[in-house]
């Protein structure tokens, strides 16, 4: 007996868990609908007519009715509608409260969505931003209609020039293709100045996606 003790006594040893037969067995997701319709009912403007009219009617039966026939009757206080309601009052006020934890754990559960998806919104957002920022700095690198025609006259000067005869108005020629051919290549190197300060300005500062997209000015 003192070694039963002892070992019940011992607060290192966990205690079993002791279940009853008896205990009631119910399903909380059946029952939590349940209240949720009581509590959804009980919020109508249909229950409180009927709830109303209920009243109504004891109240006037226990009133005006033979002595012979009134069940609460007025001379002790409607005793009995007065345990109805009470009894009803506590009934209702635990289900509208499981009602409510429900709905909030609802909206929880909502909400962590949300949240989720708005995470996942965001980060598409930035990857678009940075694919269209990519984008933009490398059509500034792209070459122009008009670059390309100078390049193609150039060449086209160059190619007329070895075609001709020396002579002197070839000369001539000549030299004024060469001053054309310097004054375009003077022409492009401040296009090409131009062009590689701009993406250096690209890189330095990050782009604003909400200013519209201009494309490159034209040359003088």
């Amino acid at each position: 007996m003192a070694e039963r003790t002892a070992r019940r006594a011992r607060l290192d040893t966990p205690a079993v868990e002791r279940r009853t037969a008896l205990r009631p067995h119910y399903d909380p997701d059946a029952f939590g609908r349940l209240s949720e319709r009581i509590a959804r009912f009980l919020g109508t403007a249909r229950f409180i007519v009927y709830m109303t009219v209920f009243v109504t009617v004891w109240l006037l039966w226990n009133t005006l009715a033979p002595q012979d026939l009134q069940f609460d009757p007025r001379a002790l206080n409607y005793t009995l509608l007065t345990l109805m309601l009470s009894l009803q009052a506590s009934y209702a006020a635990p289900l509208i409260l499981l009602a409510q934890n429900r709905q909030t754990d609802r909206d929880r559960v909502a909400l962590e969505e949300d949240r989720a998806t708005s995470a996942r919104l965001q980060a598409e957002l930035d990857y678009l931003t940075l694919e269209v920022a990519s984008l933009r700095q490398s059509l500034g690198e792209v070459p122009t209609r008009d670059f390309l025609r100078d390049q193609l006259r150039e060449v086209a000067d160059q190619v007329v020039v070895r075609v001709r005869p020396d002579d002197a108005d070839d000369d001539e020629q000549e030299r004024q293709a060469r001053r054309e051919r310097e004054e375009r290549e003077r022409r492009a190197e401040r296009r090409q100045r131009r062009a590689e300060q701009r993406a250096d300005d690209r890189t330095e500062h990050k782009p604003d996606l909400g200013e519209p997209f201009v494309g490159e000015p034209e040359p003088d």
